[in-house]
C-alpha cells in the first residue's frame, strides 16, 4: 500500500522553467524544484550558459540544463523566479524579460518569490497585478502598478508570488493547485 502514497502526480507531464544565476535564493530555487518534480512536472533549470554552475546565496550549487537564450515559453506550461540577488542581473537580459511577457501574454503561471519579483517588474506584466514580494521591493512593486499585499502567497490569475524563502509551504500549495487545472497539451 505505502506505493499508493506516490500514485497521485497532479502535475504528470507538464514542463515548468525555473531561473538560475548567481546569487539565488537557495531554498527559493530548490524547494520548487523538487516539490514539482515531487508532483511529476518536468523542471528545466536555465542560466545564462548551459551547464554552467551557479552559487547560491548560502553557497550551493545549481547546474544549468540549458541556456536562456535557447528557452522558449511555447515549451513550457510555467515559470518559477527565484529571488536572490540573481533577479537583479538576469532582469538586464532582453531574453529573460521577453520570456516573462511570453508566459504572462498567453496565461501562462509566472511565479515570482521573494526578490524574483523584479523580474516580471523589467517586464512589464505586473501592472493592475496583485502581488506581494520581499518587503524590499515594495516600492519597485507598487511603482511599476502592481497592487501590493502583505501575505505568505497571493494568486491574481496565472500570477503567483510569496515574500520569503518561510511561505514556501503556500508558495507551492497555490503553485500546483494553479497547475493542476491546466490541460498538458495546453500551450505546447
Amino acid at each position: 500500500m505505502p506505493h499508493q502514497l506516490f500514485s497521485r502526480r497532479p502535475l504528470e507531464n507538464l514542463r515548468i522553467l525555473i531561473l538560475v544565476g548567481d546569487d539565488y535564493e537557495d531554498l527559493e530555487l530548490w524547494y520548487p524544484k523538487l516539490r514539482l518534480e515531487e508532483a511529476g512536472a518536468h523542471v528545466t533549470l536555465a542560466g545564462k550558459a548551459q551547464g554552467r554552475t551557479y552559487s547560491g546565496k548560502h553557497g550551493y550549487p545549481c547546474a544549468s540544463e540549458a541556456a536562456i537564450a535557447d528557452m522558449e515559453a511555447s515549451d513550457f506550461h510555467g515559470i518559477v523566479i527565484p529571488g536572490g540577488w540573481m533577479p537583479d542581473q538576469l532582469r538586464r537580459d532582453a531574453k529573460v524579460l521577453q520570456l516573462v511577457c511570453d508566459f504572462s501574454e498567453h496565461g501562462k503561471l509566472v511565479a515570482a518569490i521573494c526578490h524574483g519579483g523584479w523580474i516580471p517588474i523589467s517586464a512589464g506584466v505586473y501592472r493592475g497585478v496583485r502581488v506581494t514580494g520581499s518587503p524590499g521591493i515594495k516600492d519597485d512593486l507598487v511603482n511599476a502598478g502592481a497592487i501590493w499585499e502583505d501575505a505568505p502567497v497571493v494568486v491574481d490569475r496565472h500570477f503567483v508570488s510569496s515574500r520569503k524563502p518561510a511561505d514556501l509551504p503556500q508558495f507551492m500549495t497555490a503553485i500546483v493547485e494553479l497547475l493542476s487545472a491546466v490541460p498538458v497539451e495546453a500551450g505546447l
